[in-house]
């Protein structure tokens, strides 16, 4: 059986952009490849086995264009409310609590936080299929 192990965004700022997952989501840079045209950076925590791979490419400065099949990266966190209060607290701006509920049951409890590439983040409470 396959399994998932990484992910892997395009990211314009090394510094800039570890510190944000660091801040935000508590990852640590699990290994750093440096090649002559770009950087691979792969972020992980206890939590899971699964990795985020920033590829930095050496030489550029414009934006990434994230185009429209980009959709988002999704982190699960036992206290959801006590998340949001942190990052707004980091100056984070993570986007306002929304509760989805399907016939009449609670679906899932979540907000979105932007990366400073743009990429967007979902972070949900762990609840049933989210765990």
């Amino acid at each position: 059986m396959a399994k998932m192990i990484h992910s892997m965004i395009r990211v314009l700022e090394e510094v800039r952009s570890v510190s944000f997952y660091v801040q935000a989501f508590g990852l640590e840079v699990a290994e750093r490849l440096d090649f002559e045209t770009f950087t691979l950076i792969y972020l992980s925590n206890a939590e899971s086995e699964f990795e985020l791979e920033l590829t930095v490419n050496k030489g550029r400065e414009e934006a990434y264009d994230l185009g429209n099949g980009y959709g988002h990266l999704a982190l699960s966190v036992s206290d959801l409310d006590a998340e949001h209060k942190r990052l707004t607290d980091l100056g984070l701006n993570p986007n306002k609590i929304v509760e989805f509920n399907r016939d009449g049951a609670l679906l899932a409890r979540f907000f979105f936080i932007t990366d400073p590439d743009g990429y967007k983040i979902e972070v949900l409470q762990r609840h049933g299929r989210y765990k």
